[in-house]
C-alpha cells in the first residue's frame, strides 16, 4: 500500500541558507576513536551471529532433525530434554538463517549504492539490527553514509527501512492513539534539535553552509524492476522522513537537468536527473565536491557541477514514463472589473476542472445551501454525465408510454422526485459541466481523426489533466512526436496540449472514441485528472476503510456508465452492494464473485488476444483508428470492490498481465496489503484524500457516498415506464401518475392575477414591463420557476442565470427585484414565496399557459370531461387553441441554456399529440373526418416525429373515401422520411389503407 502524507511539512525542516551555486571542496569528518571502537564491536558481533552461532550448534549439538522419515512410533515417543533442545535448535537456526539473509541484504545495499535495501519477509527487528551492525562497521569507509540513521536511533520504528517514527504514528490506528501521539511528538522534538544541532555546528565552523561547501547533490537512480525512485523515497533515505520531499522539491523546481528537462512538480523524477539536496541529509549517494569524488564518473562530475550553476530557475516541467504527473499549468483570466473583491466570482462551466462549475460564490451560501450534496457539486462531468442519462432515460420512458399506451392514453408526467433524490438532482444540476463534457469528446475524436488522417497511430496515453483555464493535457506513456494542429507539445516531449479556445474551434469528428476508459478521479492544484484505466500497465490497487473505497468506486463505475467521451465499454462490478445496473444497463453487469469474474475474463482475455492477432493489431488502440477502424475495441473495464485473497490476488495478476494492450482495466480494492501486479498504488483516506506517493499524487478525491448513491439509482429508476410511484401498467384513467404536478383552476372564477404565455412567444399579462437590462433575467427566472411549480432550489436558479459564476449580492438583489417586480396577493401573501426546504415556489396566481394545457388535458381525459362528451370536446379544443408554437420560440440568442437539461421540450410536443388524438378520436365517433384532420394537422405543426399522429391522420383520411387525397398524404410522408425510410409500423398501415402507395413513390422516384 502506498504511504500516506500529510500536506504540511515536517517540523524539523531547517530555515533556508545560502545555497552553493558551484562545487566546493569536500569538508572531511575525521573519524573518532569513538568510531573505530563502534565498528571493532560492530564486526566481532556480526562475526559471532553469522559465524559463530552456526559453527557452536555443529561441534556443540549437531544435526537436530531425525535421519529418517518419522513413523507412527516415533511419533507416539515420550518428549525428552534432548528432543526439547533439538527443537529449540532447528528454530535457532531459522533465526540464523534470516539474520545472515539480512546482513547479505544490507552489505550488498551499502556496497552498490542503489537506494532502498530490499526488505527480507517477517524480519523487521532482524533486519533493523542488521542494519545498524553493518552501518557501524562501515561507519569508517566512504559508503557509511549511504546507510540509514545510526544505532542512537535504533527503536525508533519497527519498520525499519521505510516508515519514519512521525509517519508511522499517524498511520497506526487503533487503542494506542496517544501513545502514538506521545512518540510522535518526542520524535519532532529530536528532528527540530537535531536540525538546530547541525545548524549550531555550521555556525561553529566559521560561516554559512555556502561558504563551507554544505550544498549536496543527489543523482536519480535507474529503475529496479517495476520500481521507480522518487522524491518521497529520496526524502525517507536521506532526510529521515518522506512528508520532506516538498524541501528537495522546493530546491530543485524549474531547474534545468542533464538532459534539458525541467522539474515543475513533486510528481515525477527521472533516472540521471540531479537533485540539490537540503543542508541534513545524509547517505552514501550523496555528492558534496563531484569534481573531488572518487566514486562519481567525470561526465557525472561535470554534470553536477552545471547543474549547481543553473540557481535562477525557469518556467518548465518534467515528463515521464509509466507515471502520472502535473502537467504546467496556464495562468488563469483574470476577471475584468470585479463587482465586489470581497465575494469573488467563481468560474462554472467555461472552466471545466475546478470542481465548482455553475456554483455560486461560497460567501453568503451557508444559509441556503440546504444539504446538497458537495460530492456531486464537486464532479462537474460525473454530474454532466448523470443529468445526460437521466434526461435520455426520461425521454425514452416517455415515448415508450406513448407508443405503448392503451387508447392513447398514457403518463404523461414523469415522478417528481422528493427528500434526497430530490437534493441530488439539485446537485446535479448545479454542479454539471456539460460543455466540458463535449469539448473532451469532440477534443479527443478530433485528434483521433487528425492522426488518422496522418497515417499516425494513437499513442498511449495514461492520464488526462484537465486545467483550471481549461486547458487539455494528454500524458503520454512516452513520446510520440510532433502532434498534430492545433494541439501542441507540452512542457515535454510526453505531453500533449490542447488550448480550450482551440477545442472551441473543433467540429464533429466521424471517428470512434479513442480514449473511452478515462475516468476522473478527483482535484490538485486546481486541475482535474482524469486516469485511463485501460491503459494501465497492469493493475491499480484503491486502499482505505471500506465506506471510503466504496464511495471512490461507485464514483468511477457511475462515471464510466454515463460519460459523453466513449461509445461503448463493458463495465464488470464485483463486490458492489448496491446495484447500479439501472444507470447504464447495457454497460454494467454484476457478478457474484471472484470464481465467476476468472471464467468470464479469462475467456474474454483469450479472445481479445487472439482477434488482435489475427487482425495483426499490437494494442486495441491501432484497431480504433487507421484503415482498420471499423474494428472499434471496446473497453471493459473491471471494478473489483471486494478484497481479494492471496490466491485470487496472484490469479488476477496473471489474468491482467497483458491487459493494457487488450483494453481491459481493473481497478481492486485492498484492505492495507500489498497487491500482487499493482501497478500504481493509491490509498483514499477519511478525509477524502486520495493519496499516490509514489505517483506524486495528492488528490482531493471525486467520491459518492452511499446516501447519494441510493438517491441516483432512485432517480434513474423512477424515470422507467411503470416503476414510479402510483404507476400503472395498463393505462387506465384516473391513475395518480397521470396527474401533472400544479392544477390550475380553469373556472371563470379562477382566473390568475399573473399570466404567462410560455408556449410560442414568451408574453406576461398583469406585470409592468422592467425597466433596464434586467428585464431579460427577471423573464429568465420567472420561466424557470413556472416549468418548476414543484420549488426551485436558489443554487439552481443562480447556476441557471448565470452559467460563469456570480457573487452572492447580485444573486440577492435579483431575487429581492424578482419579488418585488411579482408582487403580493390581495390577501398580502408574496407570489414568490420559499416552501419548507428553502426552494423557491410560486403561488397559485401566477400561472402560464402549460400549466392551463396541462390542466386542460387532464380534465378532459381524467376530469369532468369522462363523464360528460360535451364538456370533454369544449375543454380539449380550448387546450388546443393554447398551442402557439415550440416552447419559448423566441428566446433570445444565450439564454435559457438550463434548458438542456430540461424534458420539456419532449413533454410539449408529447402533450400536444396527445391532445390532437384525443380530440381527433371525438370528432371520428360522430364520423366528422374533417374536424379530426383538423385537430390533428393542428398537432403536427408542434409535434411533427410523432409517429401517432401521422397514423391516426391517415385512418382519417382514409375515411373521407378520397384515394387520390389518402395517396398525396403518403407521397407527403414518404418525402418526410428522407433517407431513413418509412418506419415499420407506418408502412404495415400504408399497406392496409393503400396497398398501391409503393408504385407512386416508384413513380415519383
Amino acid at each position: 500500500m502506498p504511504r500516506r502524507r500529510t500536506t504540511s511539512s515536517s517540523s524539523s525542516t531547517a530555515p533556508s541558507a545560502p545555497r552553493n551555486r558551484t562545487p566546493q571542496p569536500v569538508r572531511v569528518r575525521r573519524r573518532s576513536f569513538g568510531d573505530f571502537v563502534k565498528a571493532f564491536l560492530a564486526f566481532l558481533v556480526l562475526l559471532v551471529l553469522v559465524i559463530g552461532v552456526p559453527l557452536a550448534l555443529a561441534t556443540q549439538i549437531g544435526w537436530p532433525l531425525p535421519d529418517g522419515a518419522p513413523s507412527l512410533d516415533w511419533l507416539q515417543r515420550e518428549i525428552t530434554v534432548s528432543t526439547f533442545l533439538h527443537i529449540l535448535t532447528v528454530i535457532v537456526w531459522l533465526a540464523w538463517a534470516q539474520f545472515t539473509a539480512c546482513v547479505l541484504v544490507e552489505v550488498k545495499a551499502a556496497l552498490s549504492g542503489v537506494g532502498v535495501p530490499g526488505r527480507v519477509p517477517g524480519s523487521g527487528p532482524s533486519q533493523l539490527l542488521a542494519r545498524q551492525l553493518v552501518a557501524a562497521l562501515l561507519l569508517v569507509g566512504a559508503t557509511a553514509a549511504s546507510l540509514t540513521p545510526g544505532l542512537s536511533q535504533l527503536g525508533q520504528s519497527l519498520e525499519g527501512n521505510q516508515k519514519p517514527s512521525v509517519a508511522a504514528a499517524q498511520q497506526t490506528p487503533g487503542i494506542f492513539a496517544q501513545q502514538q501521539e506521545q512518540a510522535a511528538a518526542t520524535a519532532g522534538a529530536l528532528a527540530e534539535q537535531a536540525g538546530q544541532a547541525g545548524q549550531d555546528a555550521a555556525r561553529a565552523d566559521g560561516g554559512s553552509s555556502a561558504a563551507h561547501g554544505d550544498t549536496k547533490y543527489y543523482r536519480i537512480q535507474p529503475p529496479e524492476g517495476r520500481h521507480h525512485d522518487s522524491l518521497w523515497e529520496v526524502a525517507e533515505r536521506h532526510l529521515g522522513d518522506g512528508r520532506r520531499y516538498k524541501e528537495i522539491f522546493e530546491l530543485n523546481k524549474d531547474r534545468v537537468q542533464p538532459d534539458g528537462s525541467r522539474l515543475s512538480e513533486a510528481s515525477l523524477i527521472r533516472p540521471g536527473w540531479i537533485m540539490e539536496m537540503p543542508g541534513d541529509a545524509r547517505g552514501g549517494e550523496l555528492v558534496e565536491m563531484p569534481d573531488e569524488a572518487p566514486n562519481v564518473s567525470e561526465q557525472v562530475q561535470q554534470q553536477i557541477s552545471d547543474y549547481a550553476k543553473s540557481g535562477d530557475h525557469a518556467q518548465g516541467s518534467g515528463g515521464g514514463d509509466a507515471q502520472v504527473s502535473l502537467p504546467e499549468q496556464r495562468p488563469a483570466p483574470t476577471p475584468a472589473n470585479p463587482a465586489n473583491p470581497a465575494n469573488p466570482v467563481t468560474p462554472a462551466t467555461p472552466v471545466p476542472g475546478t470542481g465548482q462549475e455553475h456554483a455560486t460564490p461560497a460567501a453568503g451560501q451557508a444559509g441556503d445551501s440546504f444539504g446538497l450534496p458537495e460530492a456531486l457539486l464537486a464532479a462537474p462531468l460525473l454530474a454532466a454525465g448523470l443529468l445526460g442519462a437521466l434526461g435520455r432515460r426520461r425521454r425514452q420512458a416517455m415515448w415508450q408510454s406513448a407508443l405503448g399506451a392503451v387508447g392513447g392514453r398514457r403518463g404523461m408526467e414523469p415522478p417528481t422526485p422528493t427528500g434526497d433524490a430530490q437534493d441530488v438532482q439539485d446537485a446535479l444540476l448545479v454542479g454539471a459541466d456539460p460543455e466540458g463534457v463535449r469539448l473532451l469528446d469532440r477534443s479527443l475524436r478530433g485528434l483521433a481523426a487528425s492522426l488518422t488522417a496522418e497515417s499516425r497511430p494513437l499513442p498511449v496515453v495514461y492520464a488526462a489533466w484537465m486545467s483550471g483555464n481549461g486547458d487539455l493535457h494528454l500524458q503520454l506513456a512516452q513520446p510520440a512526436g510532433k502532434p498534430p494542429a492545433p494541439w501542441q507539445q507540452g512542457q515535454d516531449q510526453t505531453f500533449w496540449m490542447l488550448a480550450r479556445t482551440d477545442a472551441e474551434g473543433y467540429e464533429e469528428a466521424e471517428t470512434a472514441a479513442p480514449y473511452p476508459g478515462l475516468v476522473s478521479l478527483g482535484t490538485m492544484d486546481d486541475s482535474r485528472l482524469l486516469l485511463n484505466l485501460e491503459a494501465v500497465p497492469g493493475i491499480v490497487s484503491l486502499g482505505g476503510t471500506e465506506a471510503d473505497r466504496a464511495a471512490v468506486f461507485a464514483s468511477v463505475a457511475a462515471e464510466l456508465a454515463t460519460n459523453g467521451w466513449s461509445d461503448r465499454m463493458t463495465i464488470t462490478l464485483v463486490g458492489f452492494g448496491d446495484d447500479l445496473t439501472p444507470l447504464a444497463p447495457n454497460r454494467i453487469r454484476h457478478l457474484d464473485g471472484f470464481e465467476d469474474l476468472f471464467e468470464t475474463m479469462s475467456a474474454e482475455t483469450r479472445q481479445r488476444r487472439g482477434a488482435l492477432g489475427a487482425a495483426g493489431h499490437d494494442s486495441v488502440l491501432t484497431g480504433r483508428t487507421g484503415p482498420a477502424q471499423h474494428t472499434r475495441w471496446a473497453p471493459h473495464l473491471v471494478l473489483l470492490a471486494a478484497q481479494p485473497s492471496d490466491d485470487d490476488a496472484l490469479r488476477l495478476a496473471e489474468l491482467a498481465a497483458d491487459a493494457g494492450r487488450l483494453g481491459i482495466g481493473y481497478l481492486v480494492g485492498t484492505e492495507g496489503t500489498d497487491l500482487p501486479g499493482a501497478a500504481w498504488e493509491m490509498e483514499i483516506t477519511g478525509a477524502g484524500r486520495l493519496l499516490a506517493p509514489l505517483l506524486g499524487l495528492e488528490l482531493d478525491a471525486q467520491m459518492l457516498p452511499a446516501a447519494q448513491r441510493r438517491a441516483v439509482v432512485e432517480l434513474f429508476t423512477d424515470a422507467d415506464p411503470g416503476s414510479g410511484p402510483g404507476s400503472d401498467p395498463e393505462g387506465g384513467p384516473g391513475r395518480p401518475a397521470n396527474a401533472p404536478p400544479f392544477l390550475v383552476d380553469i373556472s371563470e372564477q379562477g382566473r390568475p392575477a399573473v399570466y404567462a404565455r410560455l408556449v410560442g412567444s414568451y408574453e406576461i399579462i398583469g406585470l409592468d414591463t422592467p425597466d433596464g437590462e434586467r428585464s431579460a433575467l427577471l423573464h429568465e427566472a420567472l420561466a424557470l420557476l413556472l416549468l418548476h411549480r414543484e420549488g426551485v432550489h436558489p443554487r439552481v436558479l443562480s447556476s441557471a442565470l448565470w452559467p460563469r459564476g456570480v457573487t452572492a449580492d447580485v444573486r440577492d438583489a435579483l431575487l429581492e427585484r424578482l419579488r418585488a417586480w411579482l408582487g403580493s396577493d390581495p390577501d398580502g401573501t408574496p407570489r414568490l414565496g420559499t416552501d419548507a426546504t428553502g426552494r423557491l415556489t410560486l403561488a397559485k396566481s401566477v400561472v402560464s399557459d402549460l400549466d392551463v394545457l396541462r390542466s386542460l388535458y387532464y380534465e378532459a381525459t381524467q376530469g369532468r370531461g369522462v363523464g360528460s362528451r360535451q364538456v370533454r370536446g369544449r375543454l380539449l379544443t380550448d387546450a388546443l387553441v393554447l398551442v402557439r408554437g415550440p416552447l419559448l420560440a423566441d428566446r433570445p440568442e444565450g439564454r435559457y441554456r438550463w434548458l438542456t437539461h430540461e424534458i420539456v421540450d419532449a413533454q410539449l410536443p408529447l402533450l400536444v399529440a396527445d391532445t390532437g388524438l384525443a380530440l381527433s378520436e371525438f370528432h371520428l365517433e360522430k364520423d366528422r373526418a374533417e374536424k379530426a384532420i383538423e385537430a390533428l394537422t393542428a398537432a403536427l405543426r408542434t409535434a411533427p416525429a410523432d409517429e401517432r399522429l401521422w397514423h391516426e391522420l391517415l385512418r382519417a383520411t382514409h375515411t373521407t373515401g378520397d384515394p387520390g387525397r389518402l395517396r398525396a398524404l403518403a407521397a407527403d410522408l414518404v418525402a418526410r422520411s428522407g433517407a431513413r425510410g418509412v418506419p415499420p409500423r407506418t408502412e404495415a398501415l400504408l399497406d392496409e389503407l393503400l396497398p398501391s402507395w409503393r408504385e407512386g413513390v416508384s413513380a415519383a422516384g
